[in-house]
């Protein structure tokens, strides 16, 4: 069965159309923008006109791809910002018409930091040994970040606890990061934001007895790209790779500390991203830390395949 998945998040919005079969994916076309869906949100509580008109734009072109590739059938998921907007019915109309032009009766739908978590992890650790868990799973988003422990048996990914925080790399940027280079009161306050964040998330969800760290989306990965001194992102050296804490720690102090002109300079970097991963490194730096001090955890394993093979799987 050939299905499409679209994952719209606070800072970008990705297409996955793929085959499924005997329960696994087999990648046709995968594709991400740029679209900062949740520009200003933290602040407004509404999606900003421009901002939808950017989302549709991407969503449209990627309704081509999926009568191009004749996908059968869709499931788009919106995460943090679509939870914290209140004119969320002018973005559900604007997918169902944009969707359903490819199969009637889409739409997309907003998904709890619950699911989230659970589909992030059911896609980040579909490739890993059973052996390597627990796995303590977290999936870094611009609005939300997800941290999800739990194993694997025999293929079938179980989560045994999760917890959404709302600390992102777009939601710190706007909050606490202003200047460029920020400051080191608003890298502070940036720390003090995601740690208080996280400490709500270490609470619920008990990382001492997980082996492996994964962590997943746009953040991590271009942390382990520049940790491997990329000059371009190579999607495929990046995925499973492993990062020891002594370069992730100084790649992400690094770019807390960068002008936007030489964030904008690093070869792997996105410029969708240039903005915003000072303050994905502070979370990830924080991370790293507790996770050392908690789970004697020392490495950081990073997957390409996340809540997007997730949303893929769950439509058969």
């Amino acid at each position: 069965m050939r299905v499409a998945a679209v994952d719209c998040g606070t800072n970008s919005i990705r297409l996955l159309i793929a085959d499924i079969e005997d329960g696994r994916l087999h990648d046709v076309h995968r594709e991400m923008r740029i679209v900062r869906l949740g520009e200003g949100v933290d602040a407004t509580g509404e999606f900003a006109p421009a901002a939808l008109g950017r989302t549709r734009a991407a969503l449209t072109d990627y309704a081509e791809l999926m009568r191009e590739h004749d996908v059968h059938r869709v499931r788009m998921v919106a995460t943090s910002a679509a939870r914290d907007a209140g004119n969320r019915k002018e973005f559900f109309a604007m997918t169902s018409e944009v969707l359903g032009s490819v199969v009637p009766g889409s739409v997309a739908e907003v998904i709890s930091g619950t699911e989230e978590a659970a589909l992030s992890f059911r896609g980040a650790v579909g490739e890993l040994d059973d052996a390597l868990g627990p796995f303590v799973v977290v999936d870094l988003g611009g609005g939300s970040t997800e941290v999800v422990v739990g194993g694997t048996a025999s293929g079938t990914a179980e989560v045994t606890a999760s917890f959404s925080a709302n600390i992102g790399c777009v939601r710190l940027r706007e909050r606490c990061l202003h200047s460029d280079p920020p400051t080191a009161d608003e890298i502070a306050e940036a720390r003090a934001v995601a740690r208080d964040g996280l400490l709500q998330a270490l609470r619920v969800v008990p990382v001492e007895g997980a082996r492996t760290w994964v962590g997943v989306a746009g953040t991590m990965t271009t942390l382990a790209a520049l940790a491997q001194g990329m000059t371009t992102y190579d999607p495929a050296a990046i995925h499973l790779s492993r990062v020891g804490f002594d370069d992730l720690l100084r790649v992400c102090e690094d770019l807390v500390a960068m002008t936007y002109r030489q964030r904008a300079a690093l070869g792997p970097m996105h410029e969708g991203r240039v903005d915003v991963i000072g303050g994905g490194a502070i979370v990830v730096e924080e991370l790293a830390r507790e996770l050392r001090s908690r789970a004697g955890i020392t490495e950081l394993v990073v997957s390409e395949h996340d809540i997007l093979d997730g949303i893929a799987l769950s439509i058969a």
